[in-house]
């Protein structure tokens, strides 16, 4: 189990720097601006509402700790569902690809609804730079570092 445990933690953190850096880029790209600490607050102002964007240091870190809890949370969830659907073991890419449109699908449908994030009207390019953001950042490099974890011999996660 300290082996799973180490390798959760060691692919949450890659999988949640490679969002958040993408999320940076995008940013830059959409705005030309470089104030990279307000997509931190915007996460935060998933729990704290309009407060996070007047907030300085304090709701940075809110951010930047929301922000890896739900990578870890999707970490942990992919590494349990892994060895119970062996499609996911068969086809790494497909694998990553299906993982990270199902994380766009939770966070758009589920989480940010019930979160304080303002409403913003639904535009299908955004939505599909998400998507490949999650597919490439998330769900690919998940995928591929599942598949070596388990095909080690490593036991499998059991809840």
């Amino acid at each position: 189990m300290n082996k799973l445990f180490s390798k959760i933690v060691t692919v949450g953190f890659v999988v949640g720097t490679l969002d958040i850096l993408s999320a940076f880029i995008h940013y830059f790209i959409k705005t030309g601006q470089t104030h990279f600490f307000d997509v931190l607050r915007f996460v935060a102002s998933g729990f704290f509402g309009k407060a996070a964007f007047s907030g300085g240091r304090r709701m940075i870190l809110a951010g930047l700790i929301i922000h890896y809890i739900i990578a870890f949370a999707f970490t942990v969830f992919f590494f349990w569902l892994f060895p119970k659907i062996k499609l996911l073991s068969k086809n790494k890419i497909l694998a990553g690809i299906l993982y990270g449109t199902f994380i766009w699908v939770v966070m758009n449908i589920i989480v940010l609804p019930f979160s304080n994030i303002a409403y913003r009207p639904f535009h299908i390019m955004n939505a599909l730079i998400n998507v490949i953001i999650l597919i490439v950042c998330v769900g690919i490099p998940l995928s591929f570092m599942a598949n070596s974890f388990y095909n080690k011999g490593q036991k499998r996660m059991t809840v």
